[in-house]
């Protein structure tokens, strides 16, 4: 099965919520539906971003599941630019909605 991952920039925080509370939702969305191989927060040109890896069947799946934990992620933070992309050898190219894996 492809491997994809779903990354988002992530800004402010709702008033409540603890910077630890973020990534392990982003998690939580992406595993009821998929099977996540790997989660992580880094820190990219000054600010916190979120990557979230898992497996899809196709594309249009890979972009449901991205969609199901920017949803979680936006119910926490204001997020900025989500995309999801799929592995392709060594590369990760964008997954456009529309556009067959």
């Amino acid at each position: 099965m492809p491997s994809f991952r779903v990354t988002m920039g992530v800004g402010a925080l709702v008033p409540g919520v603890a910077p630890q509370d973020v990534l392990p939702e982003a998690a939580r969305a992406a595993r009821e539906v998929a099977t996540v191989e790997a989660f992580d927060v880094g820190i990219v040109h000054g600010e916190a971003r979120v990557t979230v890896r898992f497996t899809a069947a196709d594309d249009s799946e890979a972009l449901g599941v991205g969609a199901r934990v920017h949803a979680a992620v936006a119910r926490l933070a204001d997020v900025r630019a989500p995309q999801v992309t799929r592995r392709w050898g060594a590369r990760w190219e964008p997954v456009i909605r529309g556009r067959s894996g």
